[in-house]
């Protein structure tokens, strides 16, 4: 058995910041290591691991923009009058390949990257030199985790640079530039999007081999086996790999300790609070697969702020989003999980609109409560309820569809969400409608819409999205007509990587 890791990666003293960047992808010779000065012990591999889990509580990334920006972007909220212009570009579909936010992105996944390179590189000589099977083990378990991290930070940029993948031209279509290395030079050029998932799909094999799962645990802040398995899951989702899908959700979902299970939006932790509740106010959840580990004096980004705004007078609330009333009107009465995202507040603009705002991101309670930190919570890029999605659409989308066993997913998931009845079936005709409609209950705002619509295209709802305005939503965008091939579902290269000195980097449609 392997052994329990012996530091906690959401305690962090100073991230490492291994290389500094002009192109997101060239390190420059005076800032890069020395190979033959860094990463010797294995003191140096621990803090090499510690700060690389550092650069994911990025604002640019999972507490910030790659959470918030494609659901902002897409269907699920509007801009209304009096709004800071925050994501203004994303939400009227006006976005640039100079785009600041795009370029953070960017620079920020392939800096976790160039990280993991660094990590991969030097372990071999680190672990030449232990003597100590339980050192040796705690640096598997470390690889393994870091070539998690790697392939996770390529599936997002697959997911937002990338045309969706279609088995049958994957092979045509144009991936990302493959960073396999740190110290050699490798050209910037974009493999095809089938190498580029097979890569993803190479390192999830590896992080399967060497993590161990005696190691998964809930609320992890660090990769574990069920982590590789969960992302697994869902990359196999976007490849159409509908068997993969079902398997690697069903090691997570059926574990064999069962380490996992729903938290109940019908079921009180407290008197006042729900474990579904609890998991969203304290960040700490029997469904939590992996999340990002913020304490007090080290955490990312607000993402509860641009719905909120709560803290320009600590009086009134002062949203530049709010929920779109088309989503508002899919929850039915007793589905609990309307009140743990939605409360209806009155405004601070001039125009008072009282709305449903969203509270899901008001804030971790402990931050609030200890050091007046709001609308700072920690990010869970992998839950047990997406599992359960994963695999009730890909039970659907099979050679040989199961609509029974995906309903009963459905139904153990709606079982866990409503005070009473919430039960469906799934048939041929209605599943796509009716998995797209729990995703967006369940998901809100975690990030998923825009990727949801790019990768079902014209097979729901036609394709795309048309926006209706709604009380003092801004008029520049609030009619919005946005059709499945348009180009920027497909978000542009930043333009500074195109043009690099040495640079073979193509760009997308969107760079037009």
């Amino acid at each position: 058995m392997k052994m329990i890791k012996t530091i906690q990666y959401m305690v962090v003293a100073g991230a490492m910041a291994l290389i500094s960047l002009t192109s997101c992808l060239d390190v420059e010779p005076e800032s890069a290591i020395p190979t033959d000065q860094a990463m010797a012990t294995f003191d140096d591999a621990e803090q090499t691991v510690t700060g690389i889990y550092a650069l994911l509580k990025s604002s640019a990334l999972y507490s910030g923009y790659l959470t918030l920006l494609p659901d902002v972007q897409s269907d699920l909220v509007y801009a209304i009058d009096g709004y800071s212009n925050t994501f203004g570009n994303f939400w009227q579909w006006q976005i640039r390949p100079t785009a600041s936010e795009i370029e953070a992105v960017y620079a920020a996944l392939y800096q976790v990257i160039s990280n993991c390179n660094f990590y991969l590189e030097n372990i071999d000589k680190v672990m030449e030199k232990q003597v100590v099977e339980e050192k040796i083990l705690t640096l598997d378990q470390y690889t393994g985790e870091v070539y998690t991290i790697r392939a996770l930070a390529y599936s997002e940029l697959l997911k937002c640079f990338c045309k969706a993948y279609d088995p049958a031209t994957a092979e045509q279509e144009l991936g990302v530039v493959l960073r396999k290395g740190y110290a050699l030079p490798e050209r910037s050029v974009r493999a095809s999007l089938k190498e580029s998932y097979e890569f993803v799909l190479s390192d999830l094999q590896m992080a399967e081999e060497l993590l161990d799962p005696d190691n998964d645990q809930i609320s992890a802040a660090f990769m574990t086996q069920a982590v590789a398995y969960a992302l697994h899951a869902r990359v196999a989702l976007y490849m159409q790999n509908w068997e993969d899908a079902v398997k690697y959700s069903s090691l997570v979902i059926d574990h064999p300790r069962k380490v996992y299970s729903l938290s109940p939006a019908n079921s009180l932790y407290t008197s006042d609070m729900t474990y579904f509740d609890y998991m969203w106010n304290y960040d700490v959840g029997t469904e939590i697969i992996w999340r990002v580990g913020f304490t007090a004096t080290s955490y990312g980004g607000a993402l509860g702020s641009v719905f909120l705004h709560f803290t320009n007078d600590y009086t009134y609330y002062y949203p530049d989003y709010v929920p779109a009333q088309w989503v508002l009107d899919l929850y039915d009465s007793g589905d609990m999980r309307y009140s743990s995202y939605f409360y209806e507040l009155q405004t601070g603009h001039d125009h008072q609109l009282t709305w449903p705002l969203l509270v899901k991101y008001y804030g971790n309670q402990d931050l609030i409560s200890g050091s007046l930190v709001y609308h700072v919570n920690m990010p869970k890029p992998f839950r047990l309820a997406e599992q359960y999605l994963i695999r009730a659409e890909a039970l659907c989308r099979q050679e040989k569809p199961d609509f029974a066993g995906a309903s009963r997913d459905m139904n153990t998931l709606r079982s866990n969400r409503y005070v009473s009845g919430g039960a469906i079936s799934l048939t041929e005709k209605d599943y796509l409608e009716k998995i797209a409609e729990e995703r967006v209950r369940e998901l809100y705002m975690e990030g998923f819409r825009l990727h949801d619509l790019k990768r079902w295209g014209s097979l729901y709802n036609g394709g795309g999205f048309e926006r209706t305005p709604q009380q003092h939503s801004l008029t520049e965008g609030s009619s919005l007509r946005i059709t499945a091939d348009n180009p920027l579902f497909v978000w542009p290269i930043p333009q500074h990587e195109i043009e690099a000195p040495g640079s073979e980097v193509v760009g997308n449609e969107s760079n037009k």
